[in-house]
């Protein structure tokens, strides 16, 4: 059997640094801790065998103790981090998180374009030139955008040929109201681009929590897996996020519902190839400890 990677999920301890987008009483189901011990636990009754973890707030500290967890973390393949991709010295900070603790896990770089008010702001000049650097580090590029910031994140993919774009969520679909355009459409102008790349991640907090159904996700799966392909898409969990309206295994059987009728190399791609390839996962596991 193929190995399953869980290419999007999340940590944080409460102790260590607030989550200050944790507000309020819909997301207070979340606002706790979920730390290694928890993953490993979930990942275990999932038969999951590697993870990518992925940054969850714009504080520099956060991506070396990723790394550093890691590093004697057996589960985690690979770190999606943050920097201040808009500061001269870019190129240097990404060099100083390779070379430090655990710094051969760091496969990519994201920042939350979705929180920022400018709909162009991966074209601004600073941020290019931040993408640039994460080209010439040979890292990825995580996207984690709403619909109105699609068309941006595709001129973006398109000026930037040697980097991978990958898009976190299949860029929020508006699930919840059943609508489909114009998002498809835009995502299959970003999936034109061959250094684009999507999670199959994120769609069940998307829908309505309470009460989502597969077919409510089958629109936007079909979507992406169409315009992108198998071997472009990669199953993510999106845990703990995803507690808010599906438990780990529940996300995970929606997803083997979702790609049941691809062929079974197909469906090895999206539950571990894509991944794999993508990110560079192999001969990255953590050091036992």
């Amino acid at each position: 059997m193929s190995r399953l990677v869980d290419a999007h999920h999340h940590l944080w301890d409460l102790s260590v640094r607030d989550q200050d987008w944790i507000t309020g009483p819909e997301l207070a189901p979340i606002r706790r801790d979920f730390l290694i011990e928890d993953l490993a636990a979930e990942a275990a009754s999932a038969g999951v065998d590697a993870t990518v973890l992925v940054q969850t707030v714009t504080v520099a500290e956060e991506t070396p103790e990723f790394l550093s967890l890691a590093r004697t973390s057996p589960l985690i393949a690979g770190v999606v981090g943050w920097t201040d991709l808009t500061a001269p010295g870019v190129a240097d900070a990404l060099a100083e998180l390779r070379e430090g603790a655990g710094g051969e896990h760091l496969v990519g770089i994201r920042h939350q374009v979705q929180g920022e008010a400018d709909p162009g702001w991966l074209l601004r000049p600073d941020v290019r030139r931040g993408l640039e650097a994460v080209a010439a580090a040979g890292l990825a590029y995580d996207l984690i955008v709403l619909p109105g910031q699609l068309q941006a994140a595709t001129e973006a993919a398109a000026a930037h040929p040697g980097l991978t774009f990958v898009l976190d969520h299949l860029g929020k679909p508006p699930a919840a109201a059943g609508a489909v355009q114009p998002w498809a459409s835009d995502v299959r102008a970003l999936a034109a681009l061959p250094n684009t790349a999507c999670k199959l991640s994120g769609l069940v907090t998307e829908a309505r929590w309470a009460n989502w159904r597969l077919p409510d996700l089958r629109p936007y799966a079909d979507t992406v897996l169409d315009a992108f392909g198998a071997d472009r898409v990669m199953f993510g969990s999106d845990w703990p996020v995803c507690v808010l309206a599906a438990t780990y295994g529940e996300v995970l059987g929606a997803a083997r519902e979702l790609v049941a009728g691809l062929g079974e190399e197909e469906r090895a791609q999206v539950f571990g190839g894509t991944a794999d390839r993508v990110y560079g996962l192999a001969g990255t596991g953590g050091e036992a400890g």
